[in-house]
């Protein structure tokens, strides 16, 4: 069976844009966060389950997810995103497992925002921790979701920070403008296709 690669990162770190370099390089990537968004609009179990929750308000007039709605939810109270978590989580799991049976590469990827908070790290052979400057990590996420710094800092002090999941690691990639992203990337493909381990 392949080895699982589990890579995470703080939101703004460039941890997706990591995994399209491993696909390139002909890795499968399982995106976990991309498969929590897909359940919460499509399974018919999970839109129940949050309606429950939180009201038929939860979801828009055409079905979609209220976006804004959730995420105020998810980074204002702990106890509601803890709720989530525990419904939308074991589905994820089970699909990464079905995914992962299917594979027949040598290491395969998970990518999971929070890898390392969920305990999903446990299931992993190897981590992968890419970590990004404060300050890069803000200008690149008010660009892309047009909201403001204070948000944004908000929304980074309910994740771990890199200090807390460089424990955990195995290894960390840097994406900082300094250290080139694809060389990086390229040395832990060679390390594992070569010697079937990270150091």
């Amino acid at each position: 069976m392949p080895l699982k690669i589990g890579i995470t990162g703080g939101i703004g770190s460039g941890k997706s844009t990591i995994c399209k370099v491993f696909e390139i390089l002909n890795v499968p990537v399982f995106g976990a966060d991309v498969h929590a968004k897909r359940l919460i609009n499509s399974n018919p179990k999970v839109k129940e389950s949050l309606i429950n929750l939180f009201g038929d308000g939860i979801y828009k007039s055409d079905g979609a997810i209220d976006r804004k709605k959730l995420a105020n939810i998810i980074f204002n109270d702990d106890l509601q995103l803890a709720k989530i978590n525990a419904i939308i989580h074991p589905i994820v799991r089970n699909e990464f497992t079905s995914w992962f049976e299917k594979q027949n590469s040598t290491y395969v990827i998970h990518e999971a925002a929070i890898l390392f908070e969920s305990g999903f790290y446990k299931m992993m052979d190897y981590t992968i921790l890419v970590s990004a400057p404060i300050k890069k990590r803000i200008e690149w996420l008010s660009k892309r979701d047009g909201i403001d710094e204070g948000l944004i800092k908000q929304r980074m002090t309910k994740q771990w920070s890199d200090a807390q999941k460089r424990k955990l690691a195995t290894i960390e990639i840097k994406n900082n403008n300094i250290d080139l992203i694809i060389p990086q990337v390229i040395n832990i493909n060679k390390q594992i296709k070569e010697y079937g381990k990270i150091w």
